[in-house]
């Protein structure tokens, strides 16, 4: 099992093989003093099952010409055409491309990176005006356990795929994320600026991308 994960967890009590829905990898939680060799066995065992989970994972979804993605709320399906342009253009319903079709994929990810910042950022200052607070920078990433994270020093990290995700999901992250930066904390207080600076429950938010999160991470993937 040579893509097996080995996690030792100070809190941890017991044996326990996970598969993370995001990245398809398997990780092995050990508590901090338990012997590696029968643990490994034990994983081993559990192939059959394993086997099983993967089967129900997301289908990897790789950029390609015809294929359709969700963009800022918008249905787009890339195209491809032979010439040397190597730019994205953005028109009604598409993304039209030419240039190396071997490179497609990447410029593909470059755009939907550069398209989910601007809106990022965008959504951010939105938010933070209506908080009150400033903002260092916002930035983006592509971790897979976590959407948002707000550091004391003011900048605000994104995941880049909540640009595939319905818009009210973004927005309740983003509100979210600037609800940090008053409260650096998950108390009642911080819910409640959450839910005043986004201007409804974001609880269905939070429920989408735990039933439909993991699916996001597919989309670019070839496997």
């Amino acid at each position: 099992m040579t893509d097996l994960e080995i996690v030792r967890h100070p809190t941890a009590r017991r044996i326990r093989l996970t598969l993370d829905p995001a990245s398809g990898r398997a990780k092995l939680v050990l508590p901090r003093r338990a012997a590696l060799k029968p643990a490994l066995a034990w994983a081993q065992g559990k192939a059959d099952w394993l086997a099983e989970q993967r089967a129900h994972l997301p289908q990897p979804q790789p950029f390609a010409p015809g294929m359709t993605l969700t963009v800022a709320d918008e249905l787009l399906t890339i195209g491809w055409v032979p010439g040397s342009s190597r730019r994205v253009e953005h028109g009604p319903g598409t993304l039209s491309l030419s240039g190396p079709v071997e490179t497609l994929p990447r410029r593909v990810d470059a755009w939907l990176k550069r398209q989910a910042l601007a809106l990022l950022t965008a959504e951010t200052a939105e938010y933070a005006t209506r908080a009150g607070v400033t903002v260092s920078r916002v930035a983006i990433g592509d971790a897979k356990g976590r959407w948002g994270s707000c550091a004391s020093s003011g900048i605000i990290r994104y995941s880049w795929r909540l640009i595939l995700a319905p818009g009210w999901v973004r927005r309740a992250t983003v509100a979210h994320e600037v609800a940090h930066r008053v409260h650096m904390n998950h108390s009642a207080a911080f819910h409640a600026l959450v839910a005043e600076l986004y201007g409804a429950d974001p609880t269905p938010a939070r429920a989408w991308l735990r039933s439909h999160g993991a699916g996001l991470h597919w989309v670019g993937r070839s496997s």
